[in-house]
């Protein structure tokens, strides 16, 4: 027996070398994303790709919104090149492109068919004409409501629904001794969490984050009655521990039908509205994002995007990986896996052009609409020195934007009044801009 033993040793010893071999050379993509159903998703299609290109290897990284953007940002500006590949939105990307912290997506191949991107999307992940990232989705803002409850009701939901009628649906709405809530919105703490969708409801009412001058305005009546709005009809008509939940809080309680409307992003419509994942995927009506004062600024733009770092030495694989996420290819995947109300929305004109698409999304020409409408060029009544929706387009944003969330979040769990909020938050604001030399 021993002679025979050999080979096979000397065999195995030959395998093992080759496996050596072949993992040195395949090259390991670091992919941020965050913990979105649809990131998830992609992650799990993501062995098709590995498949098509064995030299490559991916490596995953899924981080609470929150933290991967502090991970992200971190890395970025102290340029450790930790990540390949990062998910960004359309705040970062053309602030980051403009100091070179981004490889420029040029030169992708005719197959990828750019000009089938929707325009909006291009744009607001471009500086000065360059694309720095690829669209993954792209949303907006909307209402959604039950319509079995509102049928119950007596109610009818208009297109275009104000806050005061909003305010009334609640009331009528709320059945707290049957676990259901008049209305659920955002109340986590973040700049990309509670401060996108009040933002939003400040614009609409009337505010903005700064004047022409960079005086910070959030002590105005604007800011007061809108912020005062929002608090009460939290701790009126919406769930018990509001303050912690963000996106994927609300869409879980939503869709297992404990809210009665939810006013947030676009994207969650394709979760809403699949019967694999929501409880109450008949029963989901939708609405434009409401209004007050004015339209400007009532529903926000937002794209989560996969950029490349400078700092990657994956350069080409990452590209490669970020093309085949963002392609038709890829949305043709999602839909055979989840059917194609949840494919991603808001980058391809192609998708909204499928008759599937049509009948099993009855929002898409809706979103696509809302997203092409919103205009972060005049995102206010009165004229302002930045641009931006839901966000201010400034670095500063994001720490002071994140400090004022805090502070909103403290008012609705009752730890302090809204003016109090308020006034910490203009004082953080207002420094913030002063020490980057922007108030004049």
């Amino acid at each position: 027996m021993k002679p025979a033993l050999k080979p096979t040793l000397k065999a195995l010893g030959a395998t093992a070398a080759a496996c050596a071999a072949f993992n040195a050379s395949a090259a390991t993509v670091t992919i941020a994303t965050l913990n979105n159903p649809d990131m998830i998703e992609l992650k799990k299609l993501s062995p098709a790709f590995e498949k098509a290109n064995p030299d490559i290897k991916l490596n995953w990284v899924i981080l609470e919104e929150n933290v991967l953007r502090q991970r992200a940002t971190t890395d970025i500006t102290t340029g450790s090149g930790q990540f390949d590949v990062m998910t960004i939105g359309a705040y970062e990307t053309p602030q980051w492109g403009k100091r070179g912290w981004l490889s420029p997506l040029t030169n992708l191949p005719a197959s990828y068919d750019l000009n089938d991107v929707v325009k909006t999307a291009r744009d607001g992940l471009s500086y000065n004409g360059t694309l720095f990232a690829l669209p993954f989705y792209v949303e907006s803002s909307m209402t959604f409501y039950r319509k079995d409850l509102f049928a119950a009701k007596g109610l009818k939901m208009p297109d275009n629904p104000t806050y005061d009628q909003i305010a009334q649906f609640a009331d009528k709405l709320t059945d707290k001794s049957a676990g259901t809530y008049g209305i659920c919105l955002r109340g986590k703490a973040g700049w990309g969490e509670n401060m996108a969708y009040v933002t939003t409801l400040v614009n609409t009412f009337g505010g903005r984050w700064f004047d022409e001058q960079w005086h910070a305005q959030l002590t105005t009546p604007e800011w007061k009655k809108a912020v005062s709005f929002y608090v009460d009809l939290l701790k009126k008509d919406g769930p018990p521990g509001a303050s912690s939940n963000g996106f994927n809080e609300n869409l879980t309680l939503m869709s297992s039908g404990k809210c009665g409307m939810w006013i947030d992003a676009t994207v969650a419509a394709g979760m809403l509205y699949n019967k694999q994942q929501s409880q109450i995927a008949d029963k989901v009506g939708f609405a434009a994002a409401p209004t007050q004062v004015t339209p400007n600024g009532s529903h926000w733009l937002w794209a989560w995007a996969l950029a490349i770092p400078k700092t990657s030495k994956q350069q080409d694989s990452a590209k490669k990986f970020i093309e085949w996420a963002t392609s038709k290819e890829y949305i043709e995947m999602v839909a055979k896996d989840q059917g194609w109300a949840s494919v991603p929305p808001g980058t391809r004109q192609s998708t909204y052009q499928r008759p599937e698409y049509q009948q099993a999304a009855p929002f898409a020409a809706f979103v696509l609409k809302a997203i092409e409408t919103a205009d972060p060029t005049h995102p206010t009544l009165k004229p302002v020195p930045y641009t931006g929706v839901q966000f201010v387009g400034i670095p500063e944003f994001q720490s002071f934007g994140t400090v004022v969330g805090q502070s909103i979040s403290g008012a609705v769990a009752g730890q302090m009044t809204v003016d109090q909020a308020l006034t910490a938050g203009n004082a953080a604001a207002d420094r913030a801009v002063r020490q980057a030399g922007l108030q004049k």
